[in-house]
């Protein structure tokens, strides 16, 4: 049996590999061209516009996105200068490419069915202000072990996004099974970020009391051979959409709203409060 002191011991190492790993999660969130960076979301069309905070004019159509540089204007795409017009094509659903321009970067990318621009400028005062994300402090009782159930086939799941009228499909690969103070529960996965993991998006009943409303979302790493899976609601983290308005994060699948107090993980950032 282990004594108090490895049980402090323990829980001191825990906390501490937590802290790190949400040192590097705010990190990244606050990187130059980060999502904080972010100084409007433009939604294009046919008719050419020109933006504020990004060279050319820009359009879209069946070709994909153009843009069109004025002299003395340039994007550098793949390490190479561009200038006077140049076509982007089509732009895969959730992908994109980043223009550089000065210290800025602008992404071009397809959400939702839509082409859109976004400039990300360090300077941006959401970045600069930006102190950090309140947390749960970690608990190892949200370190829950479940089991991963594939579908026969991924299922194609629409979902809404932070954005009105905008709607994200997934292919759904299996749901996640796991109890908590026995109450079983079961929510649906999407792809993960590394090929084999998962991501839940998923909200509670503490969403948009001490948590933000929309959605918080846990990466799961790859399921073991027999469907083990581990869930670690510590490392439930807010999506962009927490932060700005001009973020089109996915919302949870209607049956990813989990019963109980999820009290682990992010909470409401400090610039939606109030």
């Amino acid at each position: 049996m282990a004594t108090q002191e490895t049980q402090v011991a323990e829980v001191d190492a825990f906390t501490a590999e937590w802290q790190q790993w949400h040192s590097q999660q705010e990190a990244r969130l606050a990187d130059r061209h980060g999502f904080l960076a972010i100084t409007n979301l433009h939604w294009l069309t046919e008719t050419p516009q020109r933006f504020t905070d990004a060279p050319g004019t820009w359009s879209t159509g069946v070709d994909g996105v153009v843009v069109t540089l004025d002299e003395g204007e340039e994007l550098v795409i793949d390490g190479t200068p561009v200038r006077g017009r140049y076509e982007f094509g089509p732009i895969a659903e959730r992908d994109g490419v980043n223009a550089v321009w000065d210290d800025a970067v602008i992404e071009v990318a397809r959400r939702g069915g839509n082409d859109i621009v976004r400039p990300r400028h360090p300077n941006n005062q959401l970045r600069t202000d930006f102190r950090g994300t309140p947390a749960f402090a970690p608990d190892p009782k949200w370190v829950v072990t479940g089991r991963y159930v594939r579908f026969e086939q991924p299922r194609p799941t629409t979902v809404g996004a932070s954005v009105e009228g905008l709607e994200h499909v997934y292919d759904a690969p299996g749901q996640v099974e796991f109890e908590i103070d026995g109450q079983p529960l079961r929510l649906t996965a999407f792809p993960g970020k590394n090929p084999g993991d998962l991501s839940v998006l998923f909200t509670d009943t503490t969403s948009g009391v001490t948590t933000y409303a929309a959605n918080r979302v846990v990466q799961v790493p790859t399921p073991a051979a027999d469907g083990a899976v581990v869930l670690d609601f510590n490392r439930a983290v807010n999506l962009p959409c927490a932060y700005t308005d001009r973020a089109t994060c996915p919302l949870p699948p209607a049956e990813n709203r989990l019963p109980i107090a999820v009290e682990a993980g992010e909470k409401i950032p400090y610039e939606r409060q109030g």
